[in-house]
């Protein structure tokens, strides 16, 4: 690669980053249904013809904004994921969900929040949004949780997808881990978004102890 491939190179990942970087400013205070690249290049002193070189449409920034996004929640929960024991590991991920989405507001809203009108995401997304649920069932892999009686429907659901998920567990398990995703998520939302407040706020108790029922309910302890 040529001195000046590698220049542009690097110039083009900067400025890159600093698009993605305004546009999260932007999503703090306007939030993702008022993302506008007109607002991200006159921010950044950019004519708009410059930038859509770098992202042709509001969806394409979008897009990029919630991989990221997804990628660094599954990055924290990938590496919180230690222990001597399962049950461990399950509340190093649980809480390693809960101390990013606290840390990062905004971009737990864009990916868990509210859907953006007009924005459907692609089919890009789906690889850093399923780090989290595989985290999840990994350790109930390892733990060897088994089967159990789930309807017939839900166990052919479940059954479609699982060639897709890099993790081996039966089907039954399999279900009982997508409910404690879907009680994980729901109860750090409830916190972010203001509807503990006059019964379980501060949270950390409650956290606490939902966590552990859940690793009951999945069959990890």
């Amino acid at each position: 690669m040529s001195a000046g491939r590698t220049a542009r190179d690097k110039a083009r990942h900067e400025l890159t980053r600093e698009i993605k970087d305004e546009a999260r400013r932007q999503l703090a205070t306007d939030g993702a249904h008022q993302l506008s690249l007109r607002a991200v290049a006159r921010s950044l002193g950019m004519v708009s013809s410059a930038l859509y070189r770098y992202f042709p449409s509001r969806e394409d920034l979008l897009t990029a904004l919630i991989i990221d996004a997804y990628d660094a929640l599954g990055a924290a929960v990938e590496q919180a994921d230690r222990g001597d024991t399962p049950a461990e590991r399950w509340r190093g991920a649980c809480t390693a969900v809960r101390e990013w989405a606290l840390a990062h507001r905004h971009e737990y809203a864009l990916i868990y929040g509210s859907p953006i009108p007009g924005y459907k995401a692609p089919q890009d997304t789906v690889a850093s949004a399923v780090r989290v649920p595989i985290v999840l069932l990994g350790i109930a892999a390892a733990a060897g949780v088994g089967d159990s009686e789930i309807p017939a429907e839900l166990r052919g659901q479940f059954d479609a997808i699982a060639d897709a998920v890099p993790v081996t567990v039966p089907t039954g398990a399999f279900a009982r881990v997508v409910l404690a995703w879907t009680q994980l998520f729901g109860m750090v939302s409830f916190e972010l978004f203001g509807q503990l407040a006059g019964s379980a706020d501060p949270a950390d108790a409650f956290f606490g102890f939902a966590v552990d029922r859940m690793a009951e309910q999945v069959g990890i302890v």
